[in-house]
């Protein structure tokens, strides 16, 4: 079951009649849309909304967010993500996405779909069609005008009201909590802390009440309720110009805040009042503009520059993107600072460990945008946003083999939207950093299931770019892995040959033995999967023999000896193959290396079993299912639940064999291929799901079968990765 939502970073305020309303609305439509202004609330609503209808769902909550999304490229990837598939066939992604929803009961949610109707609207034709047991929820500024629709507008809160006053009131204590954190870690009183006007505050009812309830010390007396009931007023109950607004609270007075709203609103002439509609927009507008004059200058340009980004980011690509001229990378996380302060820039936390992102709204970001084009550095700064991350790539690719490989993994699964914009970027302007930039991240894309990006990006920037060299080569490289991973093998094949042809040219202009020992990698990746180990073993071992060296010299000549590997246990030279792994595996664990091992891990555990030793194949499986799951690889995740069901009918426990490889097939349909793997793998398969039946019984085996089938994924692998009471674990010899 689906249920990964986003985080609710402030508290939620009100709405109680709309969520009653939509929840009605989920219950009767298969398609519901929420159709507002920016900043009215639309997101906040949807995210309160699926959260309460998790339950309602057997399958499930997705949550597709589309306002990273600069066109429908990355749609249908951004929406089978949603929805855990990451499909690894040559299929069209469409057909792929609407095989996987066409036995659920699952609640899909678009969010902000306004930029992107038309590609929507064919979509959630095709997918509503597909799969009967699907319900839609899609935010957007514009109805879909899809059949069946059913449209509710979500108006902003009324200003007359108590939820606008407990908004406002809510956001302004935590901008004093922000402040006064600030001011005290740097030894300062916040700067406000003079103000007048607290004596007519109602100590029970008024807004300084809210505050002392949250907990936090106001650095100023509050001023009496209707300042803050006019705030309301002046803008409209509309939930975003509310917290900015809230947030200049910690900056200046409630009163000076009211004063300048006043004055800002009563300077409009009267021809805008009339050529922005609704008056709400002209609201929402005014009030950022506000917010942005309070910003300091240096908060301005970076307000504009942060733009750039996609989506979320950290300081890190900050500094290395957005500084220059009047910002200098001391002044990034203060800038930051301030930024978050205002409410222009939200804090995101992300996965333990990995550090403070950031992320901006829509609404936000489209004012900043029109601020850096207005100062001509839009093109500068797409520029340098696809070098940086172009940069970011190189770096993961060259550090692959070491401790940092997860590391660099998650990092490009965060930033992948923007890897996408610096690859389209470079297809404009430069072909040739194109193919630099797919053909280095092509390789984590297709292990972390993105392969329909990678071979797309990839054929692109080829056809882009035909110059030889290593970079080509390594383009090529990529894109035959991807194919070879989707079950393509004629094309992979096709590619395969050329970029051995490319890698040999390589070799001849004195460019190395990376490029040779990469090809012969794919070739016998290629043999191996399509059943001829013998073959995987020559092109390995002649590319090896050629190269000289040892197995950790580079990425490509450990491949290579794990490829060798895999043909001994093909051809059943086992104990060779074992010896081998075994050194291998250790060479590994020194290094803090995952991926090989866990590959490694694999082989020890088929030979484990065709040794007769269910229990070492149990613990072997389960070592290379938690490295698979620490680089999110789905496909391999599969192929080690095989292997764990396998190793446990063969010790006799055929109920949890069946539950695990309930649980494997659900992995297998994720990635859209029937169960896959060298042929000595599937034999092993076929012959334990037997023995399991035989040792379950057939009624007992098929529960189990279909209570690990049903389990959500997260759920049903961590019951596989439970060890058995006793067993060993892998051998480190």
């Amino acid at each position: 079951m689906l249920g990964t939502l986003p985080e609710e970073s402030t508290s939620f305020v009100g709405r109680n009649r709309e969520l009653s309303r939509l929840k009605r609305a989920l219950a009767r439509h298969r398609l519901t849309t929420l159709v507002g202004s920016g900043g009215v609330g639309k997101s906040r609503l949807a995210l309160r909304a699926a959260r309460q209808a998790v339950e309602l769902f057997p399958h499930g909550v997705a949550w597709a967010e589309l306002s990273p999304l600069a066109g429908d490229r990355l749609l249908l990837a951004t929406v089978s993500d949603a929805c855990d598939l990451s499909d690894h066939t040559p299929r069209m992604p469409v057909d792929a996405l609407c095989e996987w929803l066409g036995d659920k009961r699952l609640l899909l949610v678009l969010d902000s779909c306004e930029h992107l109707l038309a590609s929507c609207r064919a979509l959630l034709g095709d997918l509503l069609t597909a799969a009967p047991g699907l319900t839609v929820l899609t935010t957007s500024r514009h109805p879909l005008d899809l059949a069946n629709e059913h449209v509710i507008e979500v108006v902003p809160l009324s200003p007359e009201g108590p939820d606008a006053l407990e908004l406002f009131t809510q956001r302004m204590a935590t901008a004093a909590a922000s402040e006064s954190g600030r001011h005290s870690a740097f030894g300062q009183a916040p700067a406000h802390s003079d103000d007048k006007g607290g004596r007519d505050d109602d100590p029970a009812t008024g807004p300084r009440a809210d505050v002392q309830r949250a907990g936090i010390q106001w650095p100023a007396p509050v001023p009496r309720g209707f300042t803050v009931a006019q705030i309301c007023r002046r803008l409209e109950g509309i939930p975003l110009a509310l917290e900015l607004a809230a947030a200049q609270a910690a900056r200046t007075s409630v009163e000076e805040i009211a004063g300048r709203l006043t004055s800002r609103f009563d300077v409009l002439k009267a021809g805008e009042r009339e050529r922005v509609r609704p008056e709400r927009h002209r609201t929402m507008r005014t009030t950022i503009g506000w917010s942005h004059e309070l910003c300091s200058p240096r908060e301005r340009l970076l307000w504009a520059r942060l733009t750039v980004f996609r989506g979320d980011f950290d300081a890190e690509a900050v500094r290395a993107v957005c500084t220059g001229g009047p910002v200098s990378v001391e002044e990034v996380d203060p800038l930051l600072d301030g930024l978050v302060a205002a409410s222009v820039v939200t804090v995101v936390r992300g996965p333990l460990g990995s550090g403070l992102r950031y992320r901006m709204l829509d609404t936000i970001r489209e004012y900043g945008a029109s601020w850096l084009r207005a100062l001509g550095e839009d093109a500068a700064m797409a520029e340098r946003h696809a070098e940086h991350f172009l940069e970011v790539v190189c770096e993961a690719h060259d550090r692959w083999l070491g401790p940092e490989q997860a590391h660099w993994y998650r990092t490009i699964g965060e930033v992948h939207t923007d890897l996408c914009t610096a690859v389209d970027h470079f297809l404009t302007v430069s072909p040739a950093r194109a193919v630099r930039l797919a053909g280095r991240v092509g390789f984590f894309w297709s292990c972390c299931g993105h392969l329909h990006e990678a071979r797309d990006y990839l054929e692109q920037a080829l056809a882009a770019h035909g110059t030889d060299g290593p970079d080509r080569t390594q383009g090529l490289w990529a894109l035959g892995f991807a194919a070879t991973l989707q079950g393509d093998y004629a094309t992979a094949q096709r590619v395969g040959d050329e970029c051995m042809l490319a890698a040999r040219l390589d070799r001849a202009r004195g460019y190395g033995t990376e490029g040779t020992l990469a090809a012969a990698y794919l070739g016998g990746l290629i043999a191996l999967l399509t059943g001829r180990p013998l073959a995987a073993d020559v092109l390995a071992g002649h590319a090896l023999d050629a190269a000289g060296g040892e197995p950790f010299d580079s990425p490509n000549s450990l491949r290579c000896h794990l490829a060798q590997v895999f043909a001994l246990t093909g051809l059943g030279e086992l104990a060779q193959a074992r010896e081998r792994a075994l050194t291998l595996r250790r060479g590994c664990v020194d290094r803090g290396e995952s991926w090989t091992r866990a590959y490694l891990d694999y082989q020890l555990s088929l030979i484990a079993l065709f040794s007769g030793d269910p229990p070492g194949a149990a613990e072997h499986a389960r070592a290379m299912l938690e490295g698979k799951q620490g680089i999110g690889d789905s496909f391999g995740i599969a192929l080690g639940l095989d292997l764990l069901a396998a190793a446990l009918a063969a010790g006799g426990d055929g109920e949890r064999a069946g539950l695990v490889y309930g649980t494997g097939q659900a992995f297998w349909s994720t990635v859209g291929h029937p169960q896959r793997g060298t042929p000595e793998l599937r034999a092993v398969r076929d012959e334990c799901e037997q023995t399991a039946r035989a040792h379950a019984g057939d009624s007992a085996y098929a529960a189990a079968f279909q209570r690990g089938a049903n389990m959500d994924l997260a759920t049903g692998l961590k019951e596989a990765l439970v060890p058995l009471p006793g067993g060993p674990g892998p051998d480190h010899r």
